[in-house]
């Protein structure tokens, strides 16, 4: 039985179908600024489980020393969750979280309703795409530069300044969270499971921001590899990929009611 937190949003009384949320980097599960607070109103009719990962929000740290949290260890979490669900569950996973709930579903295909995953880190799954090989060039000549005294507090200021963003509010919660960020696998060298997300027969959906809004800098660096990784990736797993206008690396927080509608029209679906 997985000892991470999970946050629970049921309208329902226990009878929605259930939906499992991962987050991505230096946040958790309900984080107003980069998590999930704003798909609460989906709780209406379905039971949102929003799950810490491990060394995030109110989770523990991972049992590896070196690594407080990596995808590895979420997709474990995330396989328990969806065994202690009656009927499975929805998945969806945005940038890390993204990658753990594509390793989630590839080993319990049987549990899984549907899988989206929102600006998903999985370069694994493209990395023959020209503009998703120069990310990952950059992301590790970046990742082997990093000073090995390097604070917590400077990762996080830097993460944004280096592209243009304000920086994030230096609070114990996300100064943890960013340490957890610091120090765990990148997942854009995850291994994905292509051919069996492929095989599977369960609706899948991508979702990207159109970048227009962020700065250029970010655009670039962020934006235009991860749109070209989920383009190649949806191309290859049979997935349907969908692009929210006004929004950037978080579109659930950028335009919730575009991507909020996109959610319940799969899941009804489904």
């Amino acid at each position: 039985m997985s000892d991470v937190h999970v946050t629970v949003w049921d309208q329902t009384g226990g009878q929605g179908p259930a939906v499992i949320f991962a987050h991505g980097a230096t946040c958790w599960g309900d984080d107003p600024v980069q998590g999930f607070a704003a798909q609460r109103p989906l709780s209406d009719r379905y039971r949102l489980l929003l799950m810490d990962r491990r060394g995030h929000g109110r989770s523990p740290d991972g049992p590896d020393p070196d690594h407080p949290c990596d995808y590895l260890a979420d997709a474990d979490d995330i396989v328990d969750l969806l065994a202690g669900q009656a009927d499975g569950a929805h998945l969806v996973g945005h940038s890390y979280g993204g990658v753990s709930v594509m390793l989630a579903a590839a080993r319990a295909p049987e549990l899984v309703k549907s899988l989206t995953m929102i600006e998903p880190g999985c370069y694994q799954a493209a990395a023959d795409d020209p503009t998703v090989a120069a990310a990952l060039r950059a992301n590790r000549a970046g990742r082997a530069q990093l000073p090995a005294d390097l604070s917590v507090e400077d990762y996080l200021r830097a993460a944004s300044e280096s592209v243009g963003l304000p920086p994030l509010e230096p609070t114990p919660e996300r100064l943890r969270a960013a340490r957890s960020a610091l120090h765990e696998r990148p997942c854009w060298e995850a291994p994905i499971p292509v051919e069996e997300l492929a095989a599977a027969s369960w609706p899948k959906l991508i979702i990207t921001g159109t970048w227009e809004t962020a700065p250029p800098l970010y655009r670039e660096r962020g934006g235009e590899p991860i749109m070209a990784c989920a383009r190649v990736t949806a191309e290859r797993i049979g997935a349907r990929l969908l692009q929210i206008p006004g929004a950037a690396h978080n579109p659930h927080v950028d335009n919730p009611d575009a991507l909020n509608d996109a959610l319940r029209r799969l899941w009804d679906g489904s």
